[in-house]
Order: C-alpha cells, then structure tokens, then sequence
C-alpha cells in the first residue's frame, strides 16, 4: 500500500516542473490524480505517461469558472478530494519589477495567478473537503521570507501565499473541518522556470546560464540546486496521514540558504 492509497488528489501546474514531479510521484504512492495546467494539450499528454487513474483539465488558476469546471470535474469522476496542491505560478511576463517602475498591470498578470489562484484553490478545497477532510499545499517561495527588490510583486505575492495558508489551516481547524493547510517554500530549483531565470529571460538582461549557474551555487551552503521532486517529496509528506498533526506551517526546502 502506497502513503496516498486510495486518497484523490489534485494538483495545479502539474504540465512541469514541480507539479509534474508531484504529481508523478503521488500517483506512484497511490493516489488518484486530477493534473491540470494552462496548457491544456500538455497536460493532457504529460498525463498519459503517468499511469491509469489520471484525469487532465486544461485550467487557468486565475478564473472562478475554471475552478468551478474543475470542481465538477472532480466531484463526477471521484465524488471528493482529499488532497490539493495549489502549485500553478509565473514569475512574470515582463520586467521591470522594482517597487518603484513596475506598473499595476504587471502587478496583476502575476498575483491573478500567484495569490488568486491560490484563494481560489484552497476556496474550491475546503468545499469539496469539508465533510471528510483533506489536506492543501501551497506552493510559495523562499521570496516570501526575504526582500526581493528587483521582483517586487513575485515576492510579495509569494508572502500572500504564506499568510493565506496559515488563515485557511486555523480557520478549517476552528470550524472543525480536519482540513490542514500548510506551504512549502523552494529555494532555487530546476525547472523551466529556473532555466529561464539563468537565462536572462525574466530579467530582460541575456546571461550565459552557465556562468549564473555557477555563481548562484556559490551562494547555497550545500552547493547544489534543487530539483522538482525535492519539492514533491516535501508535497507528499504533507498531505500523508503522516502529517495528521502539522498545520499552519511551513517547510523550507532551500539547500541552507534561509540558514546562513
């Protein structure tokens, strides 16, 4: 019997990266898994390699009516949801990000889906939860704990992230609902996302990625960058029964840099 046997889960983003490496994993462990991500046809491949009970939905975080489809969605294939990832996350599609030049616009583009998407992620949760309970995961970042001046709304929406988590897992625990709701907080981690920023391609300023590599290593204790399924890991963990007591919290999973 695998940790999530027999649990439903649904995981955001779930086209790359962190999501993918969750929900990968979460189905090996024995869950049933609905993927869903803004690229429709992605997801929908991505999920054909990840076994047999994988339901794909094309589904941008931001919209209430995607929500609700996906809500329905769930309640017709599987009748609950006992786990939620809310994973789903840009960095930004343009720069500048400083507090001082970053428009509104920009602001928006990136919490509509940052901090909206998880509301509206752990909202549709404690609804198709409550009665049988469950466990969120949110996704924020290691920019929630730090200034980070050159991307000042990735990091403050990351913060929301946090906070929100820590307001939905007192508030389930106060109306009894046995729902948890904690948030893991990745330090750098290679995905598509993080190749882009080795790039230069969030920054608008063209780096030799192999050189940023090298030097953003240098400012990690264990010298390493992390990889999507040292995030899924931390996911499974606490969406298992084996966090039946942890809430309201946070894991860091940074390679030491939040120690220094």
């Amino acid at each position: 019997m695998g940790r999530l046997a027999k649990k439903i889960a649904l995981i955001t983003g779930a086209g790359s990266g962190i999501g993918l490496a969750t929900a990968r994993l979460m189905a090996a462990e024995g869950a049933r898994i609905i993927v869903t991500d803004i690229n429709g046809d992605l997801v929908r491949e991505k999920a054909r390699h990840l076994g047999e009970n994988i339901v794909a939905v094309a589904h941008d975080v931001s919209s209430d009516a995607d929500w609700q489809h996906v809500r329905d969605e769930v309640m017709a294939q599987f009748g609950r949801l006992d786990i939620m990832v809310n994973n789903a996350g840009t960095s930004g599609p343009r720069m500048p990000q400083d507090p001082e030049f970053s428009s509104l616009e920009t602001w928006n583009d990136i919490n509509h889906i940052n901090v909206d998407g998880v509301v509206l992620g752990c909202r549709y949760a404690i609804s198709m939860m409550k009665q049988q309970g469950g466990a969120i995961v949110n996704i924020s970042s290691l920019a929630a704990n730090m200034a980070t001046p050159d991307f000042a709304p990735y990091g403050a929406g990351k913060a929301a992230v946090r906070q929100f988590g820590r307001s939905v897992a007192l508030y389930c625990a106060r109306n009894g609902y046995n729902i948890r709701c904690n948030s893991i907080l990745p330090g750098f981690i290679e995905t598509p996302m993080g190749q882009e920023a080795l790039e230069g391609s969030i920054s608008g300023q063209k780096t030799d990625p192999q050189v940023m590599a090298e030097k953003l290593k240098k400012t990690i204790p264990l010298r390493i960058f992390g990889q999507p399924e040292d995030i899924a890991y931390a996911a499974l963990y606490l969406a298992s029964d084996e966090a039946r007591f942890v809430t309201g919290t946070d894991i860091i999973v940074d390679g030491g840099v939040s120690a220094k």
